[in-house]
């Protein structure tokens, strides 16, 4: 579950139909207008404009919607489509929903529509500098494209009629560094998990196991969530996460060494993790013709980035302090305690506020 500072993929449905395309785009509506810079962003809060976006969260539909459309009118000549000649976008239609819960994303829709030239039989479309990452999903058609694009990159041709799906290589390429990205930098949670893990010992058998443990279980529910047979809702998901922060941290302050039901119990919790994975895929899918490359594509960027978790661990910490008498007194037992106490606010936070 995406939290409202949390920035989140643009997601594209992208039809043809009559010569006729259209984007219709499920996007958190009020950076766009805001004017923040989404590219590599995790939190709006850490932007000079996040007061802006914050009233902008809160004005109701009748108010916000003409705001969007005014903004989109201007913005949407940024986004390049080509067909064998530049295609002119126009807003079709602004969706904007109630302000529910202001701890949640508000998910707006904005509609765009243009005409392809005569004879048009692929098209690429540029996501203009600026506007975070976009996720487009083709509709309608065999072998649809689905394609992970940042800002500022462009599409391959993508065929109108289908079969524009990406080898398994290319697929696998591709989701890598999705998996990576949620993991570094916007897996907060899943780091301090694996902090965790570090910090119970400075030998690398503990780590191995314990590692290895994780890695098993979240690869197992990543594939059963990803593939639908397997669903939690976020409600539960989200503050057992954060409760496995607290169970390892606490662990590590109160233990010097592996327990016999550790590992375990780090399966249990791998297999939350793994659920939480699994809802990340969900929000913006899998190329349906590469689904199991892209998966394996996702998980292995998922596991770079805890590898790399632990390997900054050990170059900024371990290298230096492990072999010192003080190490676990001063560095890992207090690490562990400021782990355990962000653990428990989110925990909190994700049952009561």
């Amino acid at each position: 579950m995406a939290r409202a500072h949390e920035v989140t993929p643009t997601i594209a449905d992208m039809a043809v139909r009559d010569g006729i395309l259209t984007l219709d785009l499920r996007l958190n509506a009020e950076a766009f207008v805001a004017e923040i810079n989404l590219d590599g962003l995790t939190d709006t809060n850490a932007t000079a404009r996040s007061g802006l976006y914050d009233s902008l969260r809160a004005q109701p539909p009748e108010v916000f919607a003409p705001r969007l459309r005014d903004f989109a009118e201007t913005w949407v000549g940024q986004i390049r489509v080509t067909a064998g000649g530049p295609v002119a976008l126009e807003v079709a239609d602004v969706s904007v929903p109630e302000v529910g819960d202001p701890g949640l994303p508000r998910a707006s829709h904005l509609v765009l529509r243009g005409r392809l030239p005569e004879g048009s039989h692929s098209l690429t479309l540029a996501w203009p500098f600026g506007a975070g990452d976009l996720v487009l999903r083709q509709q309608g058609v065999e072998d649809p494209f689905t394609g992970y694009i940042a800002g500022g990159i462009q599409t391959p041709p993508i065929a109108l009629k289908g079969g524009s799906d990406q080898t398994g290589w290319q697929a696998f390429a591709e989701y890598v560094p999705v998996g990576f990205d949620h993991i570094l930098p916007k897996g907060l949670d899943h780091i301090l998990f694996v902090l965790g893990l570090f910090f119970l010992s400075t030998h690398w058998r503990p780590l191995l196991w314990q590692v290895s443990a994780f890695t098993l279980a979240h690869t197992v529910t990543l594939a059963l969530g990803a593939l639908g047979w397997v669903s939690l809702p976020a409600s539960i998901v989200e503050p057992l996460i954060a409760a496995s922060i607290v169970y390892v941290a606490v662990e590590d302050i109160l233990s010097e060494r592996l327990s016999r039901w550790r590992p375990l119990v780090i399966f249990g919790f791998g297999l939350l993790h793994g659920l939480g994975f699994a809802s990340v895929l969900g929000e913006f899918g899998l190329p349906e013709g590469q689904f199991v490359p892209a998966l394996l594509g996702f998980n292995v960027g998922v596991e770079i980035g805890q590898l790399t978790v632990i390997a900054l661990a050990f170059l900024a910490v371990g290298l230096w302090f492990a072999n010192k008498t003080w190490y676990r007194a001063r560095l890992a037992v207090p690490a562990s305690v400021v782990i355990a106490l962000i653990g428990s606010y989110w925990f909190v936070e994700r049952v009561f506020l």
